[in-house]
């Protein structure tokens, strides 16, 4: 790094949880997390950060939280580039119906896992909700499910069943109490969709995919799955990075042919 290096602030705004980080081309050089309920904490932390060239924002938690981070930004000079899908973008391909309908934290995802493997694989986060999508091994999104993750599932069960309580589970072979019966149930759950996913794309690759994993419930997933696992993690930041270094690669060179 040098002095002159342009330092990048990425963030990833995700369905509970804002996550950022300062990149200075190479490497990290901060990194923070903070509730969507903690923006005095947000306000704090950058306060102290240095003053960046670049903004990348994914937004996925809706208008409300894209106004507080824009009244946040606002202590910088700079616009900050709000993400969203395209058809085509560092080596990925999006063959969604809608490519800009894809949400930009699974399309980041996409670019890191991309980057990381170079060949067909899940990219699975798993948060609020999880999501499952495949790439093929010339960097195709072929597409993807959703589904809630491990705490919703078992908040929505017992919100909706009366004569189940709220308790805090253990993953066992055979749960011999309803917390740990919840909360195996709901693991299984996002196991076996893991799973299916790669039992089919395993069929499309020919070859048995790795899984790039990510999310708050990464480590508590990772043990039940039978399959290659890498956990990555702030890897939606990691496809941020790749997606602004591209955006200014391709500003120069349309600077240059204006020049010429």
């Amino acid at each position: 790094m040098t002095d002159s290096s342009p330092l990048l602030l990425m963030v990833d705004s995700g369905n509970t949880h804002v996550k950022w980080g300062l990149h200075d081309g190479s490497s990290w050089l901060e990194q923070g997390i903070a509730a969507h309920t903690r923006k005095a904490l947000l306000d704090q932390e950058w306060q102290e950060l240095r003053e960046p060239a670049h903004i990348l924002v994914s937004n996925v938690a809706g208008t409300d939280a894209k106004a507080d981070l824009s009244e946040l930004f606002a202590r910088w000079k700079i616009e900050p580039q709000w993400v969203t899908a395209v058809a085509y973008q560092c080596g990925v391909r999006n063959y969604y119906a809608d490519p800009a309908q894809l949400g930009s934290d699974r399309w980041a995802a996409l670019v890191a896992a991309w980057e990381l493997q170079r060949q067909g694989c899940l990219v699975v986060d798993a948060g609020t909700a999880m999501t499952v999508d495949a790439l093929s091994d010339t960097g195709e999104f072929l597409g993807g499910i959703i589904t809630p993750g491990v705490d919703m599932m078992q908040t929505t069960l017992i919100e909706h069943t009366a004569s189940l309580k709220s308790g805090e589970g253990q993953f066992c072979d055979y749960p011999d109490s309803t917390a740990d019966a919840i909360f195996c149930g709901a693991m299984h759950a996002l196991a076996g969709a893991v799973e299916r996913m790669a039992a089919l794309l395993t069929t499309t690759l020919g070859h048995v995919p790795d899984c790039i994993l990510c999310g708050g419930a990464a480590q508590r997933l990772q043990p039940r799955l039978n399959l290659n696992v890498r956990i990555v993690d702030n890897l939606v930041l990691e496809g941020l990075v790749l997606i602004a270094r591209e955006n200014m690669e391709n500003t120069v060179v349309s600077a240059i042919k204006l020049d010429s």
